[in-house]
């Protein structure tokens, strides 16, 4: 037993030393200036930052004490809640960043510690860094990215999540002219207790999920029938054909949308004038609720379809032949063919594009907000159209109606949808 715990001995009190204070475990085992540095480090950021962090962490809890105030006709300003927030939300990561530091601190202790216990000798520094460059260098080479990935990425989802557990609204809470409060779920829950809530949401969502599942099986149809037609082998100028098929694609989708607005203006646009010449009533394009979703859905067609032509055709082209000849001997029709081989294998092989497709189409605000701006309006929703989708919905809740806390509870909801439908679906895929 006594053997057992002194082969120990050296990684145990090294690891000890360095909980105790960062670096000292390095002294423990002789790395002198490797030593030095861990507590110069850590002494620089704990009596620097420490005021720092602390204002930092009860601004984060608080979220403001003091609101902006006239007084004697002069503005003094308070605290802004918001900005106190996001600064709490960096000091907390910047406080995680240290934790890491601390926990690398006693790692490389113990582990230098096994090294005196198994009778090896102890790195020096430089020895040290250059091992750790050689091990180490890939992860090197990801610091400025996972740094850039943190700042630009994760705390601004991490903030919009947590704003969802605020006030942060108009009129009452607006900074700096007054302060914002955590609420806890209580956004959550009028989002779903309130009826004008709950009509508008349950409504766009149901709205938003038809349009996702129609644009993104209407688009697969027409892919694919029209990538049937070109791989046709009594079809002739197959690359003429491609081209003019493929251009809608080539056209900006900004530019497309609003030439498709106009074109479908009631009042003044050419395909009602058209219509009318004709001697037929005009078509309410985009000023019939109805009417207007199909209009979405047929105008999606026009853009969406050309990608899924290509695609489909190049996995036409990779179609293994001796099924077909096996079927042909075995004396299948052509829609038999059709269903039993063509459809599984390029539902196989476009399976996570087609996932892809129905995410993107969920959020596709472009089209919604350039071609109908959510409307007709409807009076049954809040801050919301007929044709509105729950992206545009949140643009115009932040935007036009600052109802931030609102915004960013549908936003959550939207992401946990999109993120669990998409899992679900990549497994079920053989494709991936």
């Amino acid at each position: 037993m006594d053997l057992k715990q002194s082969a120990f001995r050296h990684r145990t009190i090294a690891a000890i030393c360095s909980t105790v204070f960062i670096g000292l475990g390095q002294l423990y085992n002789k790395q002198y200036l490797k030593g030095f540095i861990f507590i110069i480090l850590a002494q620089l950021f704990f009596w620097n930052y420490y005021p720092i962090a602390y204002k930092g962490i009860m601004g984060f809890i608080t979220l403001g004490d003091v609101p902006t105030q006239i007084i004697n006709g002069k503005v003094v300003h308070g605290d802004h809640s918001i900005f106190m927030l996001i600064n709490g939300l960096i000091t907390l990561v910047v406080i995680l960043l240290f934790l890491g530091f601390y926990i690398t601190n006693i790692y490389d202790a113990k582990k230098n510690g096994e090294l005196r216990d198994e009778g090896d000798s102890v790195p020096g520094f430089m020895d040290s860094v250059r091992k750790a460059k050689f091990r180490n260098f890939p992860y090197l080479l990801l610091i400025p990215a996972a740094f850039f990935v943190l700042f630009v990425t994760i705390i601004p989802l991490v903030f919009n999540v947590l704003i969802a557990f605020t006030n942060y609204s108009a009129p009452a809470h607006i900074p700096d002219r007054s302060l914002v409060d955590w609420v806890g779920v209580r956004t959550f829950y009028d989002l779903f207790a309130q009826k004008a809530w709950r009509f508008t949401f349950f409504g766009i969502s149901v709205w938003n999920i038809i349009w996702a599942v129609a644009s993104t099986s209407t688009v697969f149809l027409s892919g694919l029938i029209l990538a049937l037609m070109l791989n046709h082998p009594k079809i002739k100028f197959k690359r003429f054909w491609r081209t003019i098929f493929i251009l809608p694609w080539a056209v900006p989708q900004f530019i497309s949308i609003l030439v498709f607005r106009v074109l479908l203006n009631g009042s003044f646009g050419p395909i009602n004038d058209v219509i009318g010449k004709l001697g037929f009533s005009p078509v309410p394009w985009l000023s019939d609720p109805t009417m207007a979703k199909v209009t979405i859905i047929l105008v999606n067609l026009w853009f969406s379809t050309p990608f899924l032509m290509a695609l489909m055709s190049g996995v036409l082209t990779t179609m293994p032949r001796d099924l077909y000849e096996a079927a042909e001997v075995d004396g299948a029709s052509g829609k038999q063919k059709f269903v039993k081989i063509t459809l599984p294998l390029v539902l196989l092989a476009t399976a996570p594009i087609l996932i892809m497709q129905f995410a993107f189409n969920f959020n596709n605000f472009n089209l919604i907000y350039l071609l109908t701006d959510g409307k007709p309006d409807s009076p049954n929703y809040y801050y919301a159209g007929s044709t509105d989708i729950l992206i545009s919905w949140i643009f115009k809740m932040t935007l036009n109606q600052s109802q931030f806390n609102m915004a960013s509870a549908v936003s959550i909801i939207m992401f946990i949808f999109i993120a669990m439908f998409s899992l679900w679906n990549y497994k079920r895929m053989k494709s991936v």
